[in-house]
């Protein structure tokens, strides 16, 4: 892929802890736009038609589990998008607002990346989505170029994995930990996008270590047997942001509070800190563990992560406010 550009319609900021809102950014939306943004990136999940039962599963719990954090119509858009009830025009017809329309392109680009770079069906929707929400072609080229970018990094960036103690291998997993939560306290999309890739090459990092070489599909079939779908964890992940007001907010502040946080960083430092502590359990083992075990154990470190979020919430704070997009997608393709 060629030299990437911010389209000049669509610039990102360096963002600041107590950045002022700058009313020319993108405005909030309102409930409507809401449901239309979800509407559209449970489509997005779902354009592929490819999506195993076990992940569907999920993205139906993660459905169940944003009902109770302040978007109780969710199971039911679930089951219109499911069944082929909801309408791709409708749902762009409801958003008002050029924020509006933005955020849900750029949310539902990510979705369809989340698990990889897009198939043909999802570049279809992608298409028809851009013509439906009437944004212009060159501006969403770019940003999906971005997006593909950051789906498409190597697992082995960085350059080659050296023998480490096993002291450094737990800063190297509370590091990425930590860098994860930075970039959900992010409001942008992409920043939530590149939570992803970063997850899988932790693992691929704890593997070699290890003396295994990882490929992509073993990475990925790590995180869906410890129960961490890529789809439904952006899904989430995003979906939390969004319900909080947090993805898309005026200026593009940074969110600030441990009540707030809670919701943002605190899932992606807890998953990200349970996913290396497990791997590094499992190659440590030569990957003796069955699949239920595996899952007992994401789920037993991911309880232990979740304590552990608000000790580290100030470094997550500290590193948030030097990041910006430019220098995620770097973070992202170099390691």
């Amino acid at each position: 892929m060629g030299r990437l550009h911010r389209p000049a319609a669509h610039r990102y900021p360096r963002h600041r802890a107590r950045r002022s809102a700058d009313p020319g950014r993108r405005p909030r939306v309102n409930e409507t736009e809401r449901r239309s943004i979800l509407t559209l990136s449970l489509m997005a999940a779902f354009a592929d038609g490819d999506k195993a039962p076990a992940e569907r599963e999920q993205i139906r719990r993660i459905a169940d589990s944003l009902a109770g954090d302040g978007a109780p119509e969710l199971p039911a858009l679930y089951q219109d998008v499911l069944l082929g009830r909801a309408s791709m025009a409708s749902a762009a017809q409801a958003l008002s607002s050029d924020g509006a329309r933005q955020l849900a392109f750029e949310m539902a680009v990510c979705v369809c990346d989340a698990d990889g770079v897009q198939s043909e069906a999802e570049r279809r929707y992608l298409d028809s989505l851009r013509e439906a929400l009437g944004l212009g072609a060159e501006p969403s080229r770019r940003y999906v170029e971005q997006v593909e970018a950051v789906a498409a990094a190597p697992l082995q960036a960085g350059g080659p994995t050296a023998s480490v103690s096993e002291a450094e291998l737990d800063k190297t997993i509370l590091d990425a930990a930590i860098l994860n939560g930075a970039l959900e306290l992010l409001p942008e999309s992409l920043a939530t996008m590149a939570i992803l890739p970063l997850q899988m090459r932790l693992v691929y990092r704890v593997g070699k270590t290890y003396g295994f070489e990882l490929d992509r599909g073993h990475v990925k079939d790590f995180l869906a047997t410890a129960g961490v779908g890529l789809t439904s964890q952006y899904l989430e992940q995003a979906g939390r942001k969004l319900i909080g007001g947090l993805l898309g907010a005026i200026g593009g502040r940074l969110l600030g509070g441990i009540g707030k946080q809670a919701i943002s960083s605190g899932m992606s430092f807890a998953s990200t800190y349970a996913l290396g502590h497990v791997a590094k359990r499992y190659y440590a083992g030569n990957r003796v563990l069955s699949a239920q075990m595996l899952r007992e154990a994401f789920e037993g470190m991911l309880g232990e992560a979740r304590g552990l979020q608000s000790r580290y919430l100030p470094q997550m704070q500290q590193r948030a406010q030097t990041l910006d997009v430019g220098q995620i997608i770097d973070t992202v393709r170099r390691g």
